[in-house]
């Protein structure tokens, strides 16, 4: 009994380390860019819009850039960084295979493919018109692959899941390819979305993918007991009173719902949801109802700091984030796959 209380502490001292450290990289992502502001100017355009002069300033600039430019991107990637890291430990789980991300099941190949689709025949040219067709998109991608993963034996194995989105995966892929080759203008649209970035979004954006990703974050908590159980083998879940069918459905719809909503704001970053829940089983061990919690958390901290970071050594432009992720996420795919343990199924 000490040893489970003196865990369960130290597993809520690092959340409360881990919120303390997204709070530094939010005032950071607002402060740092092209044009450093102060904190105290950041504050000031935060509680006092308009510049009023008898109490704050003249910064109608710093007020503009924070509050229409910087604030937006910032809520945008805290919310898609904490949905990625959620759906890339639920992904994982499901498969049993730690080299698991939304790639895997189709889920970004099916929203490049619906988003480039409406770009070519609606001419659709900003996030806030096109996002609906890739959310839409990952959704059916999703619905397609744990359906013929579940075609003859009557449920969706993880070996099954994984060959089923390699297969909806290579076929989206090729779908795409034949859109944006025939036309110039889906192209620009289409390779601006799919380096992944926060960058360009208004709060519209934010707005309209809020309410999914929250209903995702909660189903995703609701599944962590029985992904537990799941961990232990399909006999002995079935033994402890597991419905395995109903406890796959509803993690992969909050895997569909994550990573679906996230990737059609934002784009597919590139291995956040794969490396994000190996750092957060190195501190939590192996029970998802930490392990999630974890993986949202500094999933949304490694996309906060990545897209600083790529303000900061480009200036004045700035690289994007899905570029500053596969820079650091490709050496630890590389390692993860030399270690033994992790790639044996």
């Amino acid at each position: 009994m000490p040893a489970v209380v003196t865990t369960r502490r130290r597993r809520l001292s690092g959340l409360l380390l881990l919120s303390a450290l997204l709070l530094c990289a939010l005032a950071a992502s607002i402060a740092l860019g092209s044009r450093t502001l102060p904190l105290n100017t950041v504050w000031e355009a935060l509680t006092c819009p308009g510049g009023l002069p008898l109490t704050c300033p003249s910064q109608d600039a710093a007020e503009q850039i924070v509050r229409e430019l910087r604030l937006p991107r910032t809520g945008l990637a805290l919310i898609t960084g904490l949905a990625l890291g959620m759906a890339g430990a639920l992904i994982q789980g499901y498969t049993r295979n730690p080299l698991a991300d939304a790639g895997l099941l189709g889920l970004n190949a099916g929203a490049a493919f619906l988003a480039a689709l409406s770009i070519h025949l609606f001419a659709l040219t900003t996030p806030a018109q096109y996002i609906w067709f890739a959310f839409a998109g990952a959704l059916i991608a999703g619905l397609v692959v744990f359906g013929v993963s579940a075609i003859g034996g009557g449920k969706a194995s993880p070996l099954s899941l994984v060959l089923a989105g390699a297969a909806v995966t290579a076929f989206l892929q090729a779908m795409t390819n034949v859109v944006v080759l025939m036309d110039e203008t889906a192209l620009n649209t289409y390779r601006y979305w799919v380096v992944g970035d926060v960058a360009g979004h208004d709060a519209s954006v934010f707005r309209q993918v809020l309410p999914f990703l929250a209903v995702g974050m909660v189903l995703a908590l609701i599944a962590a007991p029985g992904l537990n159980l799941l961990g232990l083998g399909d006999d002995v879940a079935r033994g402890l009173g597991v419905n395995l069918t109903r406890s796959r459905m509803l993690g992969l719809a909050s895997v569909v719902l994550l990573a679906g909503a996230a990737t059609a704001a934002v784009g597919p970053i590139a291995f956040l949801g794969l490396i994000v829940p190996h750092l957060a089983r190195a501190l939590t061990g192996p029970d998802y109802r930490w392990l999630l919690p974890y993986s949202g958390l500094i999933g949304a901290l490694t996309l906060l700091l990545a897209d600083t970071v790529g303000r900061l050594i480009a200036r004045p432009g700035e690289l994007q984030a899905g570029v500053t992720l596969a820079a650091i996420g490709a050496p630890f795919f590389i390692l993860m796959v030399r270690r033994r343990k992790l790639v044996s199924l």
